[in-house]
């Protein structure tokens, strides 16, 4: 019997619009290559969650029935989450974020973590993790924290990078023991502000201290990381993000076994 591990990733939308020239007024759900091999690059199968609202044929399958089928989940990149999230008010209308998403990913989380079944964010699933379990975000960094590095530059994109300094004693420290800093790509224009209720941060980016990884400490594992790790390149002189994923899956075939 084949015994992969089956991680479920969340799905990026882009929802209807009747001006698209193809699928013209459809709603696509789809995920991004890169996290998707990324994840199968440990023998993992990747499977993407369809969110099963917004059409009455999609019958009775609800995000319980994944989280139950699958071992594992990960929250990917993407859109903004939406301010009334974490009770604020858009500070631009092109920061108002994506509220359908947010409501799928935040029930998609704790229906996985209601099954002790392994979360992993990254990037917006970091800010989604903090969000929904009542923590807030910067709007936009360059806005609300002028003294901050530049975390995105649109020209650079996944080559934009900064340096992150590890928290001690952190299981991510633990992970890198003996290492204090390293380089990571930062595409991310919003940030953790207030961290949730029993989160602990685990990364924070050298010089502006803004907040680069966090866990959840408890019989669930909950971890998250501000970067892309799905983007890194052994060339680039980035962190080699194996051991990341080596421990969010080692924690997915723990809770297999249980």
């Amino acid at each position: 019997m084949d015994e992969r591990l089956k991680i479920g990733i969340s799905a990026c939308f882009f929802h209807a619009d009747p001006a698209r020239p193809i699928f013209t007024g459809k709603t696509l759900q789809y995920i991004e290559q890169s996290v998707a091999h990324w994840v199968m690059s440990s023998g993992a199968l990747a499977v993407m969650i369809p969110d099963p609202e917004g059409d009455t044929r999609r019958g009775d399958a609800t995000l319980a029935h994944y989280a139950r089928w699958l071992d594992g989940l990960v929250l990917e990149g993407g859109s903004d989450v939406w301010p009334g999230s974490y009770g604020e008010t858009p500070l631009q209308e092109r920061w108002s974020g994506d509220r359908v998403r947010d409501d799928y990913e935040k029930a998609l989380a704790a229906a996985f973590i209601a099954e002790c079944k392994p979360v992993f964010g990254v990037c917006r699933g970091l800010q989604l993790l903090n969000v929904a379990f009542g923590g807030t975000l910067y709007q936009d960094i360059a806005t609300q924290r002028p003294d901050a590095a530049s975390h995105r530059e649109a020209s650079l994109y996944d080559r934009h990078f900064h340096e992150i300094e590890f928290v001690p004693g952190s299981r991510l420290a633990q992970m890198y023991a003996g290492v204090a800093r390293a380089r990571v790509n930062s595409v991310h224009h919003q940030a953790i502000k207030d961290l949730a209720s029993g989160f602990v941060v685990e990364a924070r980016s050298v010089g502006d201290g803004l907040i680069e990884a966090v866990r959840r400490p408890g019989d669930s594992y909950v971890a998250a990381v501000q970067w892309h790790p799905e983007f890194h390149r052994a060339d680039w002189g980035t962190l080699d993000d194996a051991a990341i994923l080596d421990d969010f899956l080692g924690a997915v075939q723990a809770s297999k076994e249980r």
